[in-house]
């Protein structure tokens, strides 16, 4: 881990075939937001809209500048640092969290400072992939791959997660933890832990995940996790809602049913620049993807999931890149985080998958997701800042 001699060359040190889509994404962003308040009149100004959601831009720009300025050696020892600061962030929400938040959606993870809303859960989620890298590496460093080590391995990675599960399940914010888990699994993969164990491991998570699936779709199952976990209605009704949309659609299917409509009348082409005329609950955030699909149609959601692609795809052209396995570990961790979120946000908002309140990363409104997020790609950008060792030539990165 040697620290980068030569500064003058800071351009070609800089990814841009990540800088860039990230770039469009924050225009699409802007974009959304605009359209979807200058069509509601309930929402307010479109111009503050669009003011603070920029204004968070800026300041989670100045924040990828910081992050990417440590080295992997400066990054490997303030992940215990990181780490903690969130569990007690995670804590401390569970006690003075926003009371309006609790009594509309059932969570316990917001702040509320002033005028502003905060979700600590998501500048968690860096925090605890930095924590996990070096997890794996120390581990890695100090040990061969055998049957027993390899064990080992996996109960420390799970040994650091599960007080991050169990706070979120305090919070009752189900949706978040499934993002650690994809965390947890993609890094998993990349760890060096034998096939022999990873197969039976993912067999077991697949097995739990079809018995949650039948409890969570069944009355009786769902009777039991509300007894025994103290699962919340509003939880079950999201379940309900995605497996029969138009069953009620004016109260638990409501806001699925209107993102599915709305999707659906932009056909092709969309309604026009600016133009949507379907009213979505949470349009801004949650259901942002159905102001693409209403005023840009197809192509326009066609466009926005290649911009995706061609992130995750640099992202992961860096990562086999690099000589640095805490690196390759730590991106590996952030792609997993931004491609579950982009897979569930554009799943829920078409129906194939249950609604989780998960945000479309870099174009949902808000400020946590986006600094959370854009610590993720300031990770991203230091592992080309600090480090020349590349396997292959990076004459160009598009």
């Amino acid at each position: 881990m040697t620290k980068v001699e030569n500064k003058a060359d800071w351009y070609d040190r800089i990814a841009w075939g990540v800088v860039v889509p990230v770039f469009l994404l924050a225009v699409i962003s802007l974009y959304g937001i605009w359209v979807a308040t200058v069509n509601d009149p309930k929402m307010g100004s479109p111009k503050k809209a669009v003011l603070i959601q920029a204004v968070w831009y800026l300041v989670s720009i100045g924040l990828v500048i910081f992050v990417m300025q440590f080295d992997a050696e400066q990054l490997f020892k303030i992940a215990p640092i990181a780490y903690g600061i969130g569990i007690i962030l995670l804590i401390a929400v569970l006690f003075l969290y926003n009371k309006q938040v609790f009594q509309d959606t059932g969570a316990k993870s917001w702040f509320k400072l002033g005028p502003l809303t905060f979700q600590p859960s998501e500048v968690m989620k860096p925090a605890f992939i930095l924590m996990l890298a070096r997890v794996v590496e120390r581990h890695n460093e100090q040990y061969a791959h055998t049957f027993k080590t390899d064990c080992v391995l996996i109960g420390k990675i799970f040994a650091w997660l599960i007080p991050v599960a169990v706070l979120l399940k305090l919070q009752n914010d189900f949706g978040t933890m499934l993002v650690f888990f994809a965390i947890v699994g993609g890094v998993i993969l990349v760890s060096g832990i034998s096939w022999k164990i990873i197969i039976p491991v993912y067999g077991l998570v697949f097995i739990i995940g079809a018995a949650a699936i039948l409890l969570v779709t069944t009355p009786g199952g769902q009777a039991f996790l509300g007894s025994a976990f103290n699962f919340r209605a509003y939880q079950f009704q999201r379940i309900n809602s995605w497996l029969n949309p138009s069953q009620d659609t004016s109260s638990g299917a409501y806001q699925l049913w209107q993102s599915m409509k709305a999707i659906g009348s932009g056909q092709i082409w969309g309604h026009g620049f600016g133009k949507v005329s379907v009213y979505v609950p949470v349009r801004t955030s949650d259901m942002v993807f159905s102001v693409i699909g209403e005023s840009l149609g197809f192509v326009g959601c066609c466009a926005l999931i290649l911009i995706y692609f061609y992130l995750i795809f640099q992202m992961v052209k860096i990562t086999f890149e690099t000589r640095n396995a805490f690196y390759s570990y730590i991106s590996t961790g952030i792609i997993m985080m931004i491609l579950f979120h982009v897979f569930e946000n554009i799943g829920m908002g078409i129906d194939l998958l249950p609604l989780t309140g998960i945000p479309l990363p870099f174009v949902s409104q808000g400020g946590s997701a986006l600094l959370g997020n854009m610590i993720g790609i300031g990770l991203i950008l230091s592992m080309k800042w600090h480090h020349k060792d590349y396997i292959f030539s990076t004459a160009g990165d598009f």
